[in-house]
């Protein structure tokens, strides 16, 4: 029996996405009669994402990346992941200690951010860290001023750009630093 091309098309998605094992979530899309994978989250990631997954899977088209550690997720008060944007090329996650946090100092933990790289997109900066697989990030500290910037971990990766960030004082301040903890985050999230 010769399969017409529309169902040898959805056989081969089917395929796909069984040999896709390796990945807690995937989606789907129809693209001019072609199938293509679009987003996909490796497993496992910090149980504080599996509501935002969802969402993020159906709105981007880029790799997501999320972390398994996320500094004070162990303690008393609860850690929220509320998404602040998410585009086809892009996903801005703020970690919050309310489930309404809007980035206030009071409430913010940090950040997690993906932006697909273009000729636009400026060149990383701050101080060279190794991570996982190889990869090349860049450390840039806190500043203060009248407020406090996030120390932040930049990488590339496949043509996209992560970001972590953490409110400076990171409530572990006598047993590790904030540079300890992104290396500890962006390396949970690339492996």
């Amino acid at each position: 029996m010769i399969l017409s091309f529309k169902n040898t098309t959805a056989v081969c998605a089917v395929f796909l996405l069984v040999s896709l094992g390796s990945f807690h979530t995937s989606a789907i899309a129809t693209v001019n009669k072609q199938f293509q994978l679009i987003a996909q989250s490796k497993t496992p990631s910090h149980p504080i994402f599996k509501s935002i997954l969802p969402k993020l899977n159906q709105k981007t088209q880029i790799r997501i990346l999320l972390p398994r550690f996320i500094p004070e997720s162990d303690g008393e008060n609860p850690i929220y992941a509320i998404i602040e944007a998410a585009t086809q090329k892009k996903y801005e996650i703020l970690l919050g200690f309310t489930p309404d946090c809007n980035g206030a100092s009071a409430c913010r933990l940090g950040v997690v951010t993906a932006e697909a790289v273009t000729r636009k997109t400026p060149r990383l900066t701050g101080k060279r860290v190794s991570l996982a697989k190889g990869i090349t990030g860049y450390f840039v500290d806190f500043t203060c001023g009248a407020g406090c910037s996030d120390a932040t971990l930049a990488w590339r990766q496949q043509g996209v750009q992560y970001v972590v960030g953490l409110k400076a004082g990171d409530g572990c301040a006598n047993v590790c630093d904030e540079r300890t903890s992104l290396l500890k985050m962006a390396n949970s999230a690339i492996n």
